[in-house]
C-alpha cells in the first residue's frame, strides 16, 4: 500500500466512526476503540489508526485523555457567558448565577497560596517593587466546572496590603468563601464600581486543555480582568474557557447624557 492510499484509508476509518457517532450508536462519553484495537479490528497499520482518531479529535467529535483513551465528545451549542459590570453585585458568584440560569450545577475546585506576585500582575494591581522575597499576594487556581464536567480555568490574584489580617484573605475560606469577588470586597469596605476585560484568543496549552478535556491545541477564549474600588485595582485573573463551548455577552448600563448637543452624543458613541 502507498503513502495516498494510506492516507484515503485513514479518512475512510475516520468517515466510519463519525458515522456511528452520528446515528447514535456510539454516544456521548462512550470510549472509542483504542489504537491497537482498532488497527486489529480492521487489519490496518497503528499509525494508520491514529491517524484516524486524530480526524476524529480535530472535528471535536472525540477528545484524547492521558492515560485513559479517546472518548465521543458531541458538539453542543454554545451557552452564552454573560459578562456586565453591574452583576459584580451582592449577592453570589456570577458563575454560579449563570449556571443557575442554563439549569446546571455549578461547582469548582480551587488552590491558593501566598507569593510574590509575578511582574505583569503586579502592573495590573499597581503594586511597587516586591521587596525581597516578601510575600505580597494570593493566588488562587480555579477549575469551574458544570454538571461535574470542566468548563472554564481561572487564576485570580489579589493584593495582601488589602486582605492581609481581614475575614477574606483566603478567597475560600470563611462565612463569605463561594460568594464572589464583589461581595468579600464590598465586606471590608472596597465596593467595586469599575472592572476592565481584555479578550482575545489562542490554541489552548497542554495543560489547559488536558483540564478542560479538550483536543490539544483546541482554541480556547481568554479573558484577563482587573476590579476596581475607585482607582483601586482589588483583584485581576486570566480566565480561559472553551471557545466552542461558551459565547461571550457583554452587557452594561449607559450613563446619563446631560444636554441636547448631538455632536457630544455622538462623540461618545
Amino acid at each position: 500500500m502507498n503513502r495516498e492510499d494510506e492516507r484515503h484509508l485513514y479518512l475512510r476509518v475516520a468517515d466510519q466512526l463519525r458515522e456511528r457517532i452520528r446515528s447514535g450508536e456510539l454516544r456521548e462519553g462512550d470510549r472509542l476503540p483504542s489504537v491497537p484495537g482498532l488497527a486489529a479490528d480492521l487489519g490496518i497499520s497503528r499509525s494508520t489508526a491514529a491517524e484516524a482518531l486524530k480526524v476524529l479529535i480535530s472535528e471535536g467529535l472525540a477528545v484524547a485523555r492521558s492515560g485513559a483513551g479517546t472518548f465521543v465528545r458531541l458538539p453542543r451549542e454554545p451557552q452564552r457567558l454573560i459578562r456586565a459590570w453591574y452583576r459584580a453585585t451582592p449577592y453570589g458568584s456570577p458563575f454560579m448565577q449563570d449556571m443557575d440560569r442554563q439549569g446546571r450545577e455549578a461547582s469548582w475546585a480551587y488552590e491558593s497560596e501566598s507569593l510574590t506576585a509575578p511582574a505583569e500582575i503586579r502592573d495590573r494591581l499597581s503594586l511597587g517593587e516586591p521587596a525581597g522575597d516578601e510575600e505580597d499576594a494570593v493566588r488562587t487556581h480555579y477549575v469551574f466546572s458544570a454538571d461535574g464536567e470542566p468548563v472554564m480555568l481561572s487564576t485570580s490574584w489579589e493584593p495582601l496590603w488589602l486582605t492581609r489580617g481581614t475575614p477574606i484573605v483566603l478567597p475560600e475560606d470563611g462565612m463569605l468563601a463561594g460568594r464572589g469577588v464583589a461581595e468579600r470586597m464590598l465586606s471590608i469596605g472596597m465596593p467595586i464600581d469599575d472592572w476592565v476585560e481584555e479578550v482575545g484568543a489562542r490554541p489552548g496549552t497542554t495543560e489547559e486543555c488536558e483540564r478542560l478535556r479538550h483536543a490539544p491545541g483546541a482554541i480556547v477564549v481568554t479573558i484577563q480582568r482587573t476590579y476596581y474600588s475607585g482607582e483601586t485595582p482589588v483583584e485581576t485573573a486570566n480566565i480561559v474557557v472553551p471557545a466552542d463551548r461558551f459565547a461571550l455577552v457583554y452587557s452594561g448600563r449607559m450613563g446619563r447624557v446631560s444636554g441636547t448637543n448631538k455632536s457630544s452624543a455622538e462623540d461618545g458613541a
